[in-house]
């Protein structure tokens, strides 16, 4: 009886996997989208960071009535509903694209964006619950394990289908085409966002309908909570209210260093941003292989500790790539993301650690919520950047990484002063 329970729930298991791999595609595409619409609507690096705005506005908006909603109905409901939004927010992008309108565009973000959030909100705890409780964090760290996969996804669909399309024309150059001409060449590259986005919203159609034929795991422990004496309860815990700030600045460094990676490859090494792209790639590559490094490296040394260590690290690499030229400030941009790697997970796990029942889908949902800080700090970065140059920006970062390395060192000082005290 055992093993066909194990057997019935491994599709459910894989089909909520997947999600974790279509939220880090969208993720990741957005990075790149910067740069695309950088050349193609000749923006600036604030203009163009209201992609992320928009996007991680969006996580702050959806997660706490994501959380409400699964709470009141089931996770395949939430899941469903995720899937829906994400699918209808790409989509959105045809119109968009024929109407021309970098609003319109930012509107379809916002809306794939709450699809993101909601499925987010709903398929950590769902994995979780899906099995013996023994064996839930390893589930999830299975399950995690593809969104980096998802995000090399992302930059190569980007790469390949967006970037190498733009025209090579730059902002003076455009300026001095024709109005036919210059519309022509902007219908081209414009098409060439809406259709690979609407391509992945094919996909994302068929992923819900295979959800909703098959059938789930029930909800373990849904539930109802009272948000007033929930949060009352969770303001007081110190390790979770620090934690949503740290998880903040953490998600706005991540989105700050990410959007300008395509940027600042240009700008030292002097390439397009087809070939610009391919240091974000390595950039990925470096997160995904060094979340595996610092998995294994928990099994010997406390997780705060290699926070606090991959914070100094960090921004160590910062001031490589804020001082240093050329190939060695490429290489530091490249060390960063291997640094950042572990902090989402681990900052998240941190900060829910002791809580339990109910405050953990509220608490949950405010580290989601925390997200925000990629909407609000990426254009901080940019005003920086469009003000003193692509490499001075990075001081916004470095100020980001400071504060997770304040948040890694409290935790350990509160616990070697309560080892102390026993």
């Amino acid at each position: 009886m055992q093993a066909a329970t194990r057997r019935n729930g491994r599709l459910p298991f894989v089909l909520v996997s997947l999600l974790f791999l279509l939220w880090g595609v969208a993720n990741n595409m957005n990075d790149t989208l910067l740069a695309a619409f950088r050349r193609i609507m000749s923006m600036s690096d604030l203009q163009t960071s209201l992609v992320q705005f928009a996007f991680y506005g969006a996580y702050f908006c959806f997660a706490l009535p994501a959380a409400v909603f699964i709470s009141r109905r089931s996770y395949k409901a939430g899941i469903l509903l995720g899937l829906a939004l994400y699918a209808a927010g790409t989509m959105l992008f045809y119109p968009a694209g024929q109407a021309a309108s970098y609003g319109f565009f930012l509107f379809a973000i916002y809306v794939m964006a709450g699809g993101c959030a909601v499925l987010e909100t709903t398929a950590n705890p769902y994995i979780l619950s899906m099995g013996d409780p023994a064996t839930a964090t390893r589930r999830l760290n299975i399950a995690q394990t593809l969104n980096p996969l998802g995000a090399i996804c992302g930059i190569l669909l980007s790469r390949h289908f967006i970037l190498s399309e733009l025209h090579a024309a730059d902002a003076a150059e455009r300026a001095g085409m024709g109005a036919e001409a210059l519309a022509e060449v902007q219908a081209h590259e414009l098409g060439a966002v809406s259709g690979t986005y609407m391509l992945i919203g094919t996909l994302l159609l068929a992923l819900l309908a295979a959800i909703a034929l098959v059938r789930m795991p029930a909800d373990r422990d849904s539930g109802t909570f009272r948000i007033a004496d929930t949060f009352r309860r969770l303001w007081h815990n110190r390790r979770w209210r620090y934690g949503v700030t740290a998880q903040f600045f953490y998600v706005g460094v991540q989105t700050g260093v990410w959007s300008f990676t395509i940027r600042l490859a240009m700008s030292r090494l002097d390439v397009l941003e087809r070939d610009a792209s391919m240091v974000f790639l390595y950039s990925i590559v470096a997160f995904t292989a060094f979340r595996f490094v610092f998995t294994w490296l928990m099994g010997y040394v406390r997780p705060v500790l290699l926070l606090a260590v991959a914070s100094v690290a960090a921004i160590g690499c910062t001031l490589a790539v804020i001082f240093a030229d050329g190939r060695a400030s490429i290489f530091a941009l490249v060390g960063i993301s291997a640094c950042m790697s572990l902090m989402f997970p681990t900052i998240y796990g941190i900060a829910l650690d002791g809580i339990g029942g109910d405050d953990a889908k509220l608490a949950a949902s405010g580290l989601i919520m925390a997200i925000l800080g990629g909407a609000l700090i990426t254009p901080v970065q940019a005003m920086v950047s469009d003000a003193c140059g692509i490499g001075a920006s990075f001081w916004v970062p470095l100020i980001c990484f400071a504060v997770v390395l304040v948040y890694a060192t409290g935790i350990i000082r509160g616990e070697a002063g309560r080892m102390m005290h026993n």
